[in-house]
């Protein structure tokens, strides 16, 4: 399958050359605003649909519940518990590691009042199927301009690095084990939440071969 042929992330013309730079080209930042917000809006998709949160949140429910604390509290904890798996695996921070929860955060804010309610579950469902597909496109838009991915998107990104399994198995595999941690410390799970644990990583792969599809010739990457 094409989509899995995609083993690692690209770097197109508009990519910064460092990860770690205080002085990003201007297409690069660009890049990264615009993938965030996408980001952004396809999390807000999800949250809007009612049928199941994303699975660290049901892994940060189970944790929280099982301990007393508030589950924004246990995300920011996970978060850097998250961060902390980065060191095994070599993976190198940046701007857009900081900006991705700021600029997700005033998305999910601003977007979240705009968006439909509907009572059917299949439109409910079909909205979070949305929101899954968006996420992994703006989640690919912004790790192409390879200036910080968020504490999740850089596990991903390492253990594809240390593992060389395609990015659509490895995101998966995280998502389905963040899923059964989280039930089995008493998370919900929902229809949302099983849709984007198997097409978070396939939404990914998705955007990145969009992207090499637009900027081809630019491109200093090939699928393995």
């Amino acid at each position: 399958m094409k989509i899995l042929s995609v083993k690692s992330i690209p770097k197109l013309s508009w990519s910064s050359p460092q990860t770690f730079t205080l002085r990003p080209k201007f297409p690069s930042l660009l890049f990264l605003f615009t993938g965030l917000i996408i980001f952004g809006l396809g999390e807000a998709l999800l949250i809007a649909s009612t049928v199941g949160v994303s699975p660290w949140t049901v892994l940060a429910q189970g944790i929280a519940e099982s301990i007393g604390w508030s589950i924004g509290l246990m995300t920011f904890v996970i978060s850097i518990c998250v961060l902390f798996l980065w060191i095994p695996l070599k993976q190198k921070p940046g701007i857009g590691t900081i900006f991705n929860a700021i600029i997700i955060a005033v998305t999910l804010d601003y977007a979240l009042p705009h968006l439909p309610a509907f009572e059917g579950l299949l439109l409910n469902t079909l909205m979070a199927a949305a929101g899954v597909l968006i996420t992994g496109i703006g989640g690919a838009i912004y790790l192409v301009a390879n200036l910080g991915p968020g504490p999740r998107d850089g596990l991903m990104t390492g253990l594809q690095s240390v593992t060389g399994r395609p990015i659509a198995v490895v995101r998966t595999m995280i998502e389905i084990s963040v899923i059964f941690f989280g039930w089995f410390l008493g998370g919900t799970v929902g229809i949302g939440t099983v849709l984007y644990a198997f097409g978070i990583g396939p939404s990914v792969a998705v955007g990145v071969l969009g992207l090499l599809m637009i900027f081809k010739p630019f491109s200093k990457y090939q699928c393995d």
